[in-house]
């Protein structure tokens, strides 16, 4: 009976040292995958509000400035040292009236009377055959969501791209607001949902490269679209054409409060011409994980010699939908390969890549799955 005891304290010891142990090596690990991005996200909103209370500071003494020099000079409105102008004063922009006139043989317009402005952002859940059924009572797409104006020209063939995994009620949000903004920006497009299968961690710029293949494989699109299924525009006015620059089109996230990170912020949402993306031989493969990717696409684009451009104003004003990363970890080597991205531009991206496809034709959107490995994307040293 003594020994029985002795066996039970023994056991009962091991037991707690156990359970002290993997709750120690529990909460390592949720400091090495979870706690870094917690962290940066709550530092950069101390950030954000810092920013805020400066720019409201600077706001407030340009409006005195302003109030006091148009109660100085002689008919209110003369600048004195050959100032025209104001911060505060919002420069007008243009738009078509209600009675243009489109022609069928000319390029469709760029700011059209049918693009209001802001977009009556609604994230009730809703099924895709319902958004189908909805949209083409007035305007009719064709399989895969692809669709084009029949009044004008379209100025750019824009296939949009969107990486996938496990979001299934988040795609109908994108297209209930997504589709009528493309349709009144007059674009022809489609779009292509790039579905990663399998247990590897989720590969964004990989899924990208994927879908500019399988998408040039369709129409000789001119405009490539780089869109995350979790953020919705909030203003129509944000043109999802291309440019003779890279483009970034979701420039203030709500999610940051809507202030840029940093400048060389690139995520989210960008376009590129197909001539640009080829020459910066695409996204990089090697980012396994969440973070870094986009980064180094911007790495990308200045090594190439590009600049990047941003909406004005509030037009690259964006929502995202609340989610969780799902148990996608953060890419911890991802500094590693953004202090080599010149050196892996040109031997890691669209000219190594090998995939096999599963295609499958959706009413609105082509969806391509594929098993991605780390052996799809070999890459020599460098």
């Amino acid at each position: 009976m003594p020994i029985f005891k002795r066996l039970l304290r023994v056991s009962n010891r091991s037991f707690l040292a156990f359970i002290f142990f993997f709750s120690l090596s529990t909460s390592c690990l949720y400091f090495i995958y979870a706690a870094p991005g917690i962290a940066n996200t709550y530092l950069f909103m101390m950030q954000a509000q810092g920013i805020m209370l400066r720019d409201n500071v600077r706001t407030i003494g340009h409006m005195i400035r302003f109030y006091t020099i148009k109660n100085n000079t002689i008919n209110g409105t003369d600048y004195p040292d050959g100032n025209n102008s104001s911060e505060l004063i919002a420069q007008p922009t243009t738009y078509l009236p209600e009675n243009f006139t489109y022609s069928v043989n000319l390029p469709c317009p760029e700011k059209l009377p049918s693009m209001k402005g802001l977009i009556d952002v609604n994230m009730t859940e809703i099924t895709l055959e319902e958004i189908y059924r909805n949209l083409s009572k007035n305007m009719h797409i064709n399989p895969a969501g692809h669709w084009k104006p029949d009044d004008c020209q379209p100025r750019w063939k824009v296939a949009i791209l969107i990486p996938f995994r496990n979001r299934h009620e988040h795609l109908p949000i994108l297209f209930r607001h997504l589709i009528p903004m493309l349709q009144k920006q007059r674009l022809q497009f489609a779009f292509y949902v790039i579905e990663q299968a399998g247990t590897q961690p989720f590969n964004r710029a990989m899924l990208f490269n994927v879908g500019f293949k399988e998408a040039m494989k369709d129409l000789d699109w001119d405009c490539l679209v780089f869109h995350d299924v979790d953020h919705i525009p909030e203003n129509d006015r944000n043109y999802y054409g291309c440019g003779q620059m890279p483009r970034h089109f979701a420039a203030k996230l709500d999610k940051y409060m809507y202030i840029l990170p940093y400048n060389e912020f690139f995520g989210g949402v960008s376009g590129l011409t197909v001539n640009q993306f080829l020459k910066i031989n695409g996204f990089p493969n090697a980012f396994w994980g969440w973070g870094g990717e986009d980064d180094d696409l911007w790495n990308r684009v200045k090594f190439a010699g590009f600049n990047v451009t941003r909406p004005d104003g509030d037009l690259g004003k964006y929502k995202s939908i609340p989610h969780h990363h799902r148990g996608e970890v953060q890419f911890l080597g991802r500094y590693k390969l953004l202090r080599y991205s010149k050196e892996r531009q040109h031997l890691d991206g669209l000219n190594n890549l090998n995939y096999i496809p599963e295609i499958r034709i959706h009413s609105l959107y082509k969806n391509i799955t594929v098993n991605l490995t780390p052996e799809l994307a070999p890459i020599a040293d460098y």
